[in-house]
């Protein structure tokens, strides 16, 4: 008999449920919230990358900045993402199950993927949720820096694309015969080897910096 530490593993996916290569698993009884719970990646990528473009141009013809300063304010924003992609996948998406509450939300937002990482319609923030957290993010970054979260953002945005983009193609096809195949391989060591590893998807740059980079 399991004890109460591996019962609540096995409900986050700890590394406890064994990677499924096919299908999917309902979350909610509600078939609303199940369709709510999926999306294909191209509605979110397409979303952010029309937002950021809409941002960009706003900061270009409705600010006092300078292309330099948009230009660097942009990639500030991009890079800011790359930390915050780390943060995010550690410290939240593999949240300690320490509780059965604990446990559920992090097999909601994330364990679900670790069983069945092979399911398309779960690679990406659903489009509802995603929304509420992006207008409290801006919100967010518009308090800290006023007018430059409008050049800001749509480097954190573009930096959101792309990790959906690498990480729903890790999944989905073959690694290529290029120097990208060594995101398909950290991913893989994640999934497959020790999700407490290379939390990292669209840069292993993080986990070089805080040591929880696996071969």
């Amino acid at each position: 008999m399991k004890s109460s530490t591996e019962q609540l593993q096995t409900m986050a996916g700890h590394g406890k449920t064994r990677p499924r290569n096919s299908g999917t698993k309902q979350l909610f009884d509600n078939p609303i919230l199940e369709a709510l719970s999926r999306t294909h990646i191209m509605v979110p990528i397409s979303m952010w990358l029309t937002l950021s473009a809409f941002l960009g141009w706003y900061a270009f013809t409705h600010t006092d900045m300078n292309y330099a300063t948009i230009a660097a304010l942009f990639g500030s924003g991009l890079f800011v993402f790359t930390l915050f992609e780390y943060i995010l996948h550690r410290y939240l998406y593999h949240l300690a199950p320490t509780t059965p509450q604990r446990a559920k939300i992090q097999y909601t937002f994330h364990g679900v993927h670790h069983e069945y990482p092979k399911d398309k319609t779960r690679l990406a923030m659903p489009p509802a949720l995603a929304i509420i957290v992006a207008a409290a993010f801006f919100g967010l970054f518009f308090l800290m820096m006023g007018e430059a979260a409008y050049a800001f953002f749509p480097g954190f945005l573009v930096g959101y694309s792309g990790y959906l983009a690498v990480h729903f193609i890790v999944h989905a096809y073959a690694p290529p015969k290029n120097f990208f195949k060594q995101l398909w391989v950290n991913h893989s060591v994640h999934h497959y080897k020790n999700p407490e590893s290379n939390y990292g998807v669209s840069s292993p740059l993080w986990d070089y910096v805080f040591r929880s980079f696996q071969k």
